[in-house]
């Protein structure tokens, strides 16, 4: 099982569909464009007599010397922009791919509309999952801690999270051309049982999903609310690093108005399947990351030695040759010094050493009154950003909730008018002591981490800023000891119950996974002969993302 495999699988069939001979325009809407995005460059969609890619919907004249390929998820609107284009056909013909799968009401419709007949097929594909790494994707939903809220279940908004959640792990299903043998679920949450039960009847009443494999995955459904702890945290690692302090979207970062970026940095794109460097160093920590930096300036440098001395033709002609490559590796050193020196700067601005020590005294070990000095400490201090206060208190009272210190915490805020204080409420009415499963706290501990050799370290110091594991990590290590229990994760109605060590397994989390639950899944596979686990969530957060959602699921925007 390999997502970006899977998700290339279908774009190299849509481009290179032997039925679509000569030139070719791609039409995509923004969901397409977003999956297409993460596994394919436009110079690569070029290479295949794409001349042109465009959003659907947009109006210019007539190029009826282009074959139209459209891929695109199977909602009312892009069914609106698809008749009306049938209305006023502007290309020769049409091939359309869906990402998902399509009601025959919607298809009855698109008859109707090709009157031309311009439509030459329509096809089902199961692209509908944005793939990150090669064992994590996500579906690009926001607002799914909206499912916990607890007006939820009489939510229109609510009620359309909650069907593409479900109709998301189901293409991602397809894609990889797996039936779970076991459906299995976080026992504590009816969010999960609600989302494993949705997609164990959907499989059931599809005989789309009849397969030959018999030996199917575990699909395990999770609930972000377990762990809430998980997206708070400052993250160590460059995937999550850029994530967390400068945003990684659809694998692109924008850099615009740090200093001394240029232009062409701009925006930059970090894609494990483009670029090598990034692809062997996102698990690297902040400390290993600069060494492989430095090494990767080093061999540039040493490659443009052999560029001086040019004396004579063949000298430019062998240059000439490797100039291309000479130039994409200059592009690339570019970027990752760029990133590099931003998130150091960020880190010194943001006194992030600092503040994290605290983050992983808290969510690792329990000194309530030294744990609460230090927080007021923060709290007071001019050098810690409002945001990191804000942070801070939130963790500190999700592992001290039951000292209610809830008017004490809020009160320090306000006097140095921290924004969103009411969030310390939403938090804890929605993963309070009483909302989440219990074991947060449990396995987290600092004793329990001593048994893990800590040889990473950050800026030459030894790594006490990685010491929290995700609650996910336990879990997997459950899996991967055929000791997953029944009580915690019930088995969904009409599975097979067999036990035992699963050899492939999906873990889906409703509302969100992190990049430091995507390091733990990468290392349990490293290690792990036996069992692959891939790893998918709604979207994948950062304790921005995280936040902004608590709020609108606390009826605040």
């Amino acid at each position: 099982m390999d997502v970006i495999n899977a998700a290339r699988f279908y774009v190299d069939k849509i481009i290179t569909d032997s039925s679509i001979q000569g030139m070719k325009a791609l039409l995509l809407d923004a969901r397409a464009t977003q999956a297409v995005s993460m596994v394919y460059s436009q110079t690569q969609i070029l290479e295949q007599e794409v001349y042109l890619v465009e959003t659907i919907g947009k109006k210019h004249e007539a190029m009826h010397h282009l074959k139209a390929v459209l891929y695109l998820e199977p909602t009312d609107t892009n069914m609106e922009l698809l008749v009306a284009e049938m209305k006023e056909p502007q290309f020769a013909e049409y091939h359309i791919f869906f990402a998902n799968t399509v009601s025959p009401s919607m298809l009855s419709r698109l008859a109707q509309a090709d009157e031309g007949e311009n439509i030459r097929q329509v096809q089902e594909y199961y692209g509908d999952f944005l793939a990150v790494n090669d064992d994590l994707f996500h579906l690009g939903i926001d607002n799914s801690l909206l499912l916990s809220s607890p007006n939820s279940s009489r939510s229109l908004e609510a009620s359309r999270i909650f069907e593409q959640n479900v109709k998301g792990v189901l293409a991602l299903l397809l894609a990889v051309k797996r039936r779970p043998s076991q459906i299995r679920y976080q026992g504590a949450s009816d969010l999960a049982k609600r989302t494993a039960t949705s997609i164990l009847e959907q499989i059931e009443n599809d005989d789309i999903f009849d397969f030959r494999r018999q030996d199917g995955p575990l699909l395990l459904i999770l609930d972000r609310r377990d762990d809430p702890i998980t997206p708070l945290l400052t993250q160590w690692t460059y995937q999550a690093m850029v994530h967390e302090l400068l945003g990684l979207n659809n694998n692109r970062v924008i850099l615009r108005g740090a200093p001394g970026i240029s232009k062409d940095l701009e925006e930059v794109v970090i894609s494990a399947t483009q670029d090598p460097f990034f692809a062997s160093q996102r698990f690297a920590n902040f400390g290993d990351l600069g060494s492989a930096v430095k090494e990767l300036l080093d061999e540039y440098q040493k490659n443009a030695k052999m560029n001086e001395n040019i004396s004579s033709v063949e000298d430019m002609q062998a240059f000439m040759e490797r100039y291309p490559a000479f130039r994409s590796h200059a592009l690339n050193v570019s970027k990752h010094v760029a990133l590099m020196g931003e998130l150091a700067r960020l880190t010194d601005v943001y006194h992030l050493l600092d503040i994290s020590q605290l983050e992983q005294e808290i969510s690792c070990s329990s000194d309530h009154s030294g744990h609460k000095r230090e927080l007021m400490e923060k709290i007071d201090s001019p050098a810690v950003q409002k945001p990191d206060k804000l942070r801070l208190a939130l963790l500190y009272m999700i592992k001290y909730e039951s000292y209610n210190e809830l008017n004490d915490i809020k009160s320090a805020l306000n006097r140095y008018n921290v924004d969103n204080v009411f969030l310390l409420d939403a938090m804890l009415q929605y993963a309070g002591d009483h909302k989440r499963a219990s074991g947060l706290f449990s396995q987290g501990g600092l004793m329990a981490k001593l048994g893990k050799t800590i040889s990473s370290s950050v800026n030459g110091v030894e790594n006490v800023y990685t010491q929290h594991v995700p609650l996910l990590q336990n879990t997997l290590e459950s899996i991967g000891k055929g000791k997953l229990k029944d009580s915690a994760f019930p088995l969904a109605s009409g599975g097979n119950g067999a036990s035992g060590k699963p050899m492939e397994v999906i873990v889906f989390m409703v509302g969100g996974v992190t990049y430091e639950e995507a390091l733990s899944v990468a290392e349990f596979n490293k290690a792990n002969q036996v069992t692959r686990v891939i790893l998918g969530g709604s979207c994948v957060q950062n304790s921005t993302s995280f936040l902004e959602e608590l709020k609108v699921s606390g009826g605040q925007r």
